[in-house]
């Protein structure tokens, strides 16, 4: 090592500083979120389905125990094909596979391959079905998972935005292969997915929780990094991750950073954007451009558009492919993956999970992710967004009718 190698009293404050921010900052999401954090845990940071899908796949190959799987989206395809041969091929090696789908997300999945799991000895249930019996369970129908969480051996465990779907594989070159990032966790924090994963295979069925037929999860403590597991559940008034939400903003004092597949704020967050640029905060959201799924959805949050570019606000549309990451990073020391998007539906209608992480380095991967993203994306002008169309500005209006929904 040469002296310019050598790490100086300003690297061991800058240490020192970091060390302070983080433990600061889990205290106050602590009392804030009522969930006691989990230390020495290993974050792994996957990025598109070029790194998510072989990650998880080698997961569920190399498992000798148990298998835990929920998903909202699981469609079509030849990645589709290839998980269920994985779980599939574990239940063969009489491995406990359980796996959740959502009724409404999954409904494109083909029938063959729900056969070929329960054919092999995978425990396969539908999240909420719509005909559950002879009467239809229609007042369930808004209420959906939107959970994604995979946790094998209960000792690795993977949370993010990645559906089960050709869309998602690839690195994100073109529109045919969306943006995503997912996280692979071990350590203490994997009792959280488990619990989430239960959470949701318990729902509506007597027998879907026996404690003592539920492996235990190693709570041994295998790296440095700090995370909560939060979970959202359709609920009147304001769920988990909804005040999750507003904590994270609430905490940033220089930079915030927001992806998201859908964007649809309530006043109260909305607000909560705009106090932070008040009060000097650089706030930066990343929403997809011409590439979305969803154009009805989008012209819904674009209604706030206006009002958060002239706060002061920055929107950026990503024009590469659908941005379906839902990422939120705050000040360089903080961050959330997970499941929910900056919407109304996911923080009052659906079931959701993120882990939050306290860890400046895990985030500075993240923020570097975020800024190869944002070269491939467009800044709104506020002066041009208010010249838009009649049509835009009278479409926005019809959505508002509905946005609570979206």
């Amino acid at each position: 090592m040469t002296d310019d190698d050598e790490g100086g009293p300003d690297d061991v404050n800058d240490t020192s500083d970091d060390a302070e921010r983080e433990r600061e900052a889990a205290d106050r999401l602590h009392g804030l979120l009522g969930v006691p954090p989990s230390h020495g845990n290993e974050v792994r940071v996957l990025r598109n389905g070029k790194e998510i899908f072989p990650a998880m796949l080698d997961a569920i190959r190399s498992a000798d125990r148990s298998i835990d799987f929920c998903t909202f989206v699981y469609w079509s395809g030849d990645i589709a094909i290839e998980f269920a041969e994985a779980l599939t091929s574990a239940a063969k090696r009489r491995l406990r596979v359980r796996v959740l789908l959502d009724a409404a997300g999954a409904r494109r999945i083909d029938d063959h391959l729900i056969e070929d799991m329960r054919d092999a000895g995978c425990e396969v249930r539908w999240f909420r079905p719509f005909l559950d019996g002879k009467i239809p369970e229609l007042s369930e129908a808004n209420r959906r998972t939107h959970r994604k969480i995979l946790v094998c051996d209960n000792e690795i465990g993977f949370c993010g935005g990645v559906g089960i779907a050709d869309e998602w594989d690839g690195d994100a070159r073109n529109e045919n292969e969306w943006r995503d990032t997912h996280l692979a966790l071990r350590g203490p924090v994997v009792a959280g997915l488990c619990a989430a994963f239960i959470d949701n295979w318990a729902d509506q069925q007597d027998d879907g929780f026996h404690p003592r037929a539920e492996h235990s999860v190693d709570l041994t403590e295998v790296g440095s990094t700090t995370c909560f597991v939060v979970r959202g559940a359709a609920e009147t008034g304001a769920s988990d991750v909804w005040r999750m939400m507003m904590s994270l903003i609430s905490l940033a004092d220089e930079r915030l950073r927001i992806a998201t597949a859908y964007f649809n704020p309530d006043d109260h967050i909305r607000n909560e954007l705009i106090e932070a640029v008040e009060r000097g905060v650089d706030v930066t959201v990343l929403v997809p451009g011409e590439h979305a799924d969803k154009r009805f959805i989008q012209i819904s949050g674009e209604e706030e558009y206006q009002t958060l570019l002239d706060a002061g606000v920055d929107i950026r549309t990503y024009e590469t492919s659908m941005m379906h990451a839902k990422v939120i990073t705050v000040d360089g020391h903080v961050a959330t993956v997970g499941s929910t998007n900056f919407n109304q539906r996911s923080m009052q209608h659906d079931e959701e999970a993120n882990v939050v992480i306290v860890d400046t380095d895990i985030v500075a991967v993240l923020d570097r992710h975020l800024d190869d993203d944002l070269t491939d994306s467009v800044l709104l002008d506020p002066e041009r967004w208010a010249r838009r169309s009649l049509v835009q500005k009278t479409a926005e209006k019809v959505t508002a009718v509905v946005d609570k929904w979206l």
